[in-house]
């Protein structure tokens, strides 16, 4: 099932989630305000995946400008079970950061290949960008809950596709 917070990410993150086999995909601002998901059943793990993708990303980032002078883009982890891939997307809205779980149904080649043409779709969206306002303003903790509340089905608006096979 796909769950998002803006309308505009559906298709896109949808196909890459059918075409390429993955366990979990989250799509998210380098803040942590998650734009859409699939594969997550509770709200805690969403926010903890949010959380600690942001932070990865920031440091990573950070440890690529000191080590190359640039920060790094795309981020791979290789568990027993489990892979983790965090890469950036750019947006009309903005950069965006996309992380993906995968196990042995896909392999890493795969998930890039189609986290390029996500990438693609992504930049190439025709979405009305809201006037420019911080990421973090007083109502970032509201703006949380309502995305998440959408996400999970526990507010109106809520968009979400269930698989068809």
């Amino acid at each position: 099932m796909i769950s998002v917070a803006e309308p505009w990410v559906e298709a896109p993150l949808k196909r890459f989630v059918d075409d390429s086999r993955v366990t979990f995909a989250l799509l998210i601002y380098p803040s942590g305000q998650v734009l859409g998901q699939s594969g997550f059943s509770r709200a805690v793990d969403v926010m903890s995946a949010a959380a600690l993708a942001a932070g990865i990303y920031a440091t990573v980032r950070e440890l690529g400008r000191t080590l190359d002078g640039r920060g790094f883009r795309d981020v791979f982890h290789a568990g027993a079970k489990r892979r983790l891939y965090l890469a950036e997307a750019a947006t009309p809205r903005g950069t965006c950061l996309f992380l993906t779980v995968f196990d042995e149904q896909s392999s890493l080649g795969l998930v890039q290949l189609y986290f390029e043409e996500l990438r693609t779709s992504l930049a190439q969206m025709k979405v009305q960008v809201p006037d420019a306002a911080p990421m973090l303003d007083e109502n970032f903790e509201v703006e949380l809950n309502r995305n998440l509340a959408m996400l999970f089905g526990r507010a109106p608006g809520r968009r979400s596709i269930t698989p068809t096979s």
